[in-house]
């Protein structure tokens, strides 16, 4: 359903608002009344949890960059659901579903799986959860994804995080974290950091020039990271969201006051 608001949104300018509420209302169209009204008139915010559009947030990073372990404390802190691209794809795998075995004989060959499928992985997920806060993790990693995820989900990332750290660092994280691939070296770890920066560096610039894009320095303990510059950013979003709130409660008691005196 948010999916219809989004495509609606664009469409609604302050000066044809109030005649785009009287069109859907003599026409009974609820969907489209609910979101004129929502937008014409804040205080009367009683759209059900499905109908608003989701706060979307984009983690990119590369591998030993510390994105994972920041994703954890965003979530624990902030009550974001966790979304992992490459887990859906493994999920798929292990369930031998029809993409499945799709997905496993493309790893195998060392291809990409197509963009369009992750997406609509990360599509169902998106539908079928309560939620309406989402930090996806490692997505996306290409320009092919980017643009695949607005065409299907036809929605914007509201942050969208990367986490900068220096080569060297990345290496020595992976090197001496005793997981990940069986067989990371340095040799392998430069090529996959290259690789990840020649794919998701369009994405990275394309996000920053539309003013989304927020570069965390990498380097430091997991706790410093977080406090320093991870939570600022989350701490300013909840913040607009309790302003907001105080503003429309202020709004609906000041409309009360008026309408009693009267």
């Amino acid at each position: 359903m948010w999916r219809r608001v989004a495509l609606l949104s664009p469409m609604i300018s302050s000066s044809s608002s109030r005649s785009l509420t009287l069109n859907q209302a003599a026409f009974g169209l609820k969907v489209g009344e609910s979101f004129a009204t929502d937008a014409v008139n804040p205080e009367e915010r009683d759209l059900p949890p499905k109908e608003k559009a989701p706060f979307i947030t984009f983690v990119l990073g590369g591998p030993g960059s510390g994105k994972g372990t920041q994703c954890e404390k965003i979530v624990e802190t902030f009550g974001l659901q966790h979304l992992s691209a490459g887990d859906l794809l493994r999920r798929e795998i292990a369930m031998n579903t029809k993409n499945g075995d799709m997905i496993l004989n493309l790893i195998k060959d060392g291809k990409i799986v197509p963009s369009e499928v992750t997406v609509k992985l990360i599509q169902r997920e998106l539908e079928s959860s309560d939620s309406r806060k989402f930090l996806i993790d490692g997505f996306p990693r290409t320009e092919e994804n980017r643009v695949a995820f607005e065409r299907i989900i036809r929605a914007d990332p509201d942050v969208v995080l990367f986490f900068d750290c220096p080569e060297e660092e990345m290496v020595t994280r992976v090197l001496n974290r005793n997981q990940g691939r069986i067989d990371d070296n340095i040799t392998t770890m430069k090529k996959r950091l290259k690789i990840f920066n020649g794919l998701n560096r369009p994405v990275i610039d394309y996000y920053k020039n539309k003013g989304k894009l927020y570069t965390i320095n990498a380097v430091g303990t997991v706790d410093d990271i977080f406090q320093q510059h991870v939570l600022p950013i989350f701490s300013s979003f909840e913040q607009l969201k309790k302003e907001s709130r105080h503003v429309i409660q202020k709004s609906t008691i000041g409309s009360s006051l008026v309408e009693n005196s009267s």
